[in-house]
């Protein structure tokens, strides 16, 4: 595994850990499961949602996401509708308290990111995030790239 690898790999896993959502949770001062937490976000950083999509990120089956899901929605924080584009599929979307949740969260998590790199330089910083954006960029060329992996379509056979 190559040093850099390895390094985005623990990264990821640590900012993953439920401890750390739970540090979080508990610093905004909000009352969310854990277990909620990267639902609630994911809903959040799009307009809607499709159950079955998100169900799909999140690595979970349908009927554990409808569970957490009606969880949120019990609380105000997201609703579900039919999505209006086709009447199959029904979408998940974020409330207003549900947003606002999510901008203490944010702020929250700002502030931690504050913390962690207190010690660093301003360069270092914006070293850092212009590299992150570069990579988030090659990240997605690369997936849309091979979309047909997605679909189970071998690419020496796509048309």
């Amino acid at each position: 595994m190559s040093d850099l690898q390895a390094a985005l790999t623990e990264a990821m896993e640590l900012m993953n850990k439920p401890r750390f959502h739970s540090t979080l949770i508990e610093r905004a001062g909000v009352d969310l499961d854990r277990a909620l937490f990267p639902l609630l976000t994911r809903i959040g950083a799009v307009a809607r949602i499709g159950v079955v999509e998100l169900a799909a990120q999140a690595n979970l089956n349908h009927s554990t996401i409808s569970r957490q899901l009606a969880k949120l929605e019990e609380r105000g924080l997201i609703t579900r509708a039919r999505s209006p584009s086709d009447q199959r599929v029904m979408e998940a979307s974020v409330t207003r308290a549900g947003r606002r949740m999510l901008a203490v969260l944010g702020e929250t998590r700002g502030r931690g990111l504050a913390e962690i790199t207190a010690d660093w330089s301003e360069r270092d910083i914006a070293t850092l995030t212009r590299l992150l954006t570069k990579l988030t960029t090659s990240i997605r060329a690369y997936t849309e790239a091979n979309a047909w992996a997605r679909s189970g379509v071998r690419g020496d056979r796509a048309q």
